[in-house]
């Protein structure tokens, strides 16, 4: 992984971490739960990602300084959390910020390794979304994901935009660029104007 993706994926884990530690302080954890729910939302995602594919050891297993950066982040939220006005808008505007960050890493690495375009998508969404998936059941509540707001919809434009820039101008910083501001922006238009998918409705 090149210098510009460790440090996409640096952020995106202290992000994520961040969402699991506010979280824990909303549920009103102790500060080992606050631990346990910063490190499966920071991590979570990237750890299905290389078991799917089949990348050994996990990248946390390597890079033991993933693990830090969520331990250390949950302690510091642990003690300033309630000093935040709206842990819940904290929380909201985190994860966009984890999500936009992981569709990309998630489809990086997938392409790393040999994967064809549609996988390497797949991969970005799911590195976007499981760790938000793992630290929701955790805390009893449905996860993001299945919510009708856009979600996951906004990780996959995005890692479709950063696998389709980079496959034409074969320049990371720019498919990067572009796949986190149209990752950010889908996500955000979802929370700001309450945006989501047409939805089933039983016929009568």
């Amino acid at each position: 992984m090149d210098n510009l993706m460790y440090a996409l994926d640096l952020l995106g884990v202290a992000v994520f971490a961040t969402s699991g530690a506010l979280k824990a302080s909303q549920k009103q954890m102790d500060l080992f739960g606050f631990v346990l729910l910063a490190t499966v939302t920071g991590i979570g995602g990237g750890t299905l990602r290389d078991l799917l594919l089949g990348i050994r050891p996990v990248f946390w297993v390597a890079q033991v300084e993933y693990l830090g950066i969520c331990a250390a982040l949950a302690v510091v939220v642990f003690f300033v959390a309630h000093r935040l006005r709206s842990r819940q808008n904290w929380l909201v505007w985190a994860d966009a910020v984890g999500l936009a960050t992981f569709c990309i890493v998630g489809s990086q690495v997938a392409l790393t390794v040999g994967t064809p375009v549609a996988v390497a998508v797949l991969m970005g969404v799911m590195t976007a979304t499981f760790g938000g998936v793992i630290r929701d059941v955790l805390c009893g509540e449905i996860p993001l994901i299945l919510h009708r707001e856009v979600y996951a919809t906004a990780a996959a434009l995005g890692a479709l935009v950063y696998v389709a820039v980079l496959s034409a101008t074969s320049s990371e910083t720019l498919s990067t660029a572009l796949a986190f501001v149209v990752a950010l922006t889908a996500r955000g238009a979802g929370i700001a104007f309450k945006l989501s998918l047409p939805s089933y409705k039983k016929k009568n």
